[in-house]
């Protein structure tokens, strides 16, 4: 396993946190609290974000008929995980797992309690190094990559900073992906309150974490040469909405994150 650093922030435990979990430590406390001080909002996208990829998975499943998703980033274990939800549609979904936290991997066995007539698995990897994910194990065992797959890509690259390349690391992904295949994402933005967004990537680079924010028109860039599915890209909480979703009213401004869901020609 790899080395667990509980002193340092990571965006996964985070994530943990600012949606009520308890696998999180001190140091990823502390940061989603100066966070929150920097912009009071910060809770909101966490929870928008979760009741969107909900939407996403559900609609991939039920309407576009796909059968393997390959989750990056994926965090520590939230129900319901990608693969219950897909698996609620269509009990023969295959998911794979993705991210590079070690609590996360501690944690993976949340993960793989897959229905009998589907599969689940985990790799432990780093986003930033899309040729170990698309080469590992896992992957080669439990995805078909002739057949169209969902790479979902959920509240993720905001934590890849232009220096290493986010867009070059995405089109790799993309491109090992066959005709009919889906890229779903979401990426917190600072469109609405930018002051409030510079402050919170202020407070996660003391802390040693990178994060982005990008305006729209970056965010639609991951998606060049792809389908744009209805509604396209924006705000999540507009992707195809469901009543208890509407009921909310979080504002965009509090929400901050754009998403869509895109098929490859």
């Amino acid at each position: 396993m790899d080395d667990l650093r509980t002193d340092v922030p990571h965006p996964a435990r985070v994530y943990d946190y600012l949606l009520g979990g308890k696998t999180n430590y001190a140091a990823d406390r502390a940061a989603a609290e100066a966070g929150m001080a920097a912009n009071p909002d910060s809770l909101v996208p966490p929870r928008t974000n979760r009741a969107f990829l909900r939407r996403v998975v559900t609609y991939l499943a039920q309407e576009a008929g796909i059968r393997q998703f390959l989750d990056i980033g994926t965090g520590i274990p939230t129900e319901p995980n990608v693969h219950q939800v897909a698996q609620a549609a269509a009990p023969d979904a295959r998911v794979v797992y993705v991210d590079n936290d070690p609590i996360v991997l501690a944690h993976a066995r949340a993960l793989l309690t897959s229905s009998a007539e589907g599969r689940t698995a985990y790799v432990s990897a780093d986003l930033r190094d899309p040729e170990q994910i698309l080469t590992s194990p896992q992957v080669r065992d439990v995805l078909d990559m002739e057949r169209p797959v969902a790479l979902l890509l959920i509240a993720i690259l905001h934590f890849v900073g232009d220096a290493d390349d986010p867009y070059g690391i995405t089109r790799r992904l993309i491109d090992a992906l066959p005709s009919g295949s889906y890229v779903a994402l979401s990426h917190l933005t600072g469109d609405f309150v930018p002051e409030k967004w510079a402050g919170v990537e202020a407070v996660y680079r003391k802390q040693g974490v990178t994060m982005q924010v990008r305006p729209k028109a970056a965010i639609a860039r991951f998606l060049d040469g792809l389908d744009l599915v209805e509604p396209g890209l924006d705000v999540i909480t507009r992707w195809r909405p469901e009543p208890a979703d509407i009921a909310g009213g979080a504002s965009d401004a509090a929400v901050s994150v754009y998403g869509a869901v895109a098929r490859k020609p």
